[in-house]
């Protein structure tokens, strides 16, 4: 379908009698792909997209929790296992559950330093244990390295001295501050960062891929608006923006 037949798709669905609001609570890892799609959501429908939150965030002010608090909410974006939990939860509804995009973990450093040899499982190895600071996030990628990835190259006990959980901001942000020497977050999280250079994605043989999904907050008061959203930012038509900010779309 062109992009002017799905706009005026979704003006037919989406404007049978007057525009909504819709409250979106996204990941960090979906947070560029929305704000870049948003305004062509906005034009093409007439309904106002609000990020209520643009992060998973972590205690109570995780999604999970506001969702639990039952604040205001209709479009739920997260790493699919959450949002699976969600659903069980009877947070989300579960014929809503729609995967967006793929993505993985990558490795910055501070802007105009030597960027690091991490093309290889034994370079990437090598250049943990040289470093002097690592910073991880606090959600899907932090968790993988710190519980999984360093005890399977050996290296728990010497990266546990020097490696430093981020909760409530950005990895880049730290290491562009000089706080760490490198870091490690979904890919399509440290892009938008200025002050740090992209290294890399993990080796294929260490990555891990997450899936991200969006569905509809079970007290959701646009759930047609909410749907309209969910099949845009799913859309072919909309592929090549996702993947420009380091995603891997899953197109319907």
């Amino acid at each position: 379908m062109s992009l002017k037949l799905l706009v005026v798709a979704l003006l037919l669905i989406s404007r049978p009698v007057a525009a909504d609001e819709l409250r979106i609570m996204t990941s960090g890892t979906f947070t560029a792909a929305f704000l870049e799609l948003a305004p062509r959501f906005e034009r093409a429908t007439g309904h106002r997209l609000v990020a209520a939150t643009t992060t998973m965030g972590v205690g109570a002010e995780s999604i999970p929790s506001r969702l639990q608090r039952r604040e205001p909410a209709d479009v739920v974006i997260l790493d699919d296992d959450v949002l699976k939990q969600l659903i069980a939860d009877g947070a989300v509804i579960a014929e809503s559950r729609t995967a967006l995009a793929r993505s993985g973990i990558g490795m910055a450093v501070r802007a105009g330093a030597v960027k690091p040899d991490i093309s290889t499982v034994d370079a990437l190895r090598r250049t943990l244990l040289q470093a002097r600071s690592v910073a991880y996030s606090s959600s899907v990628s932090g968790r993988y390295l710190s519980t999984e990835l360093f005890q399977r190259l050996g290296i728990a006990s010497e990266m546990a001295a020097k490696s430093r959980r981020i909760e409530r901001e950005r990895v880049g942000a730290v290491v562009a501050r000089g706080e760490a020497e490198i870091g490690f977050q979904q890919t399509s999280e440290l892009l938008p960062v200025a002050g740090i250079d992209f290294v890399g994605p993990l080796p294929p043989e260490v990555q891990r891929v997450s899936v991200f999904s969006a569905g509809i907050a079970a007290h959701s008061r646009n759930r047609a608006a909410a749907e309209s959203l969910i099949r845009f930012l799913a859309s072919a038509e909309v592929a090549a923006t996702v993947s420009a900010t380091g995603l891997d779309p899953v197109t319907r």
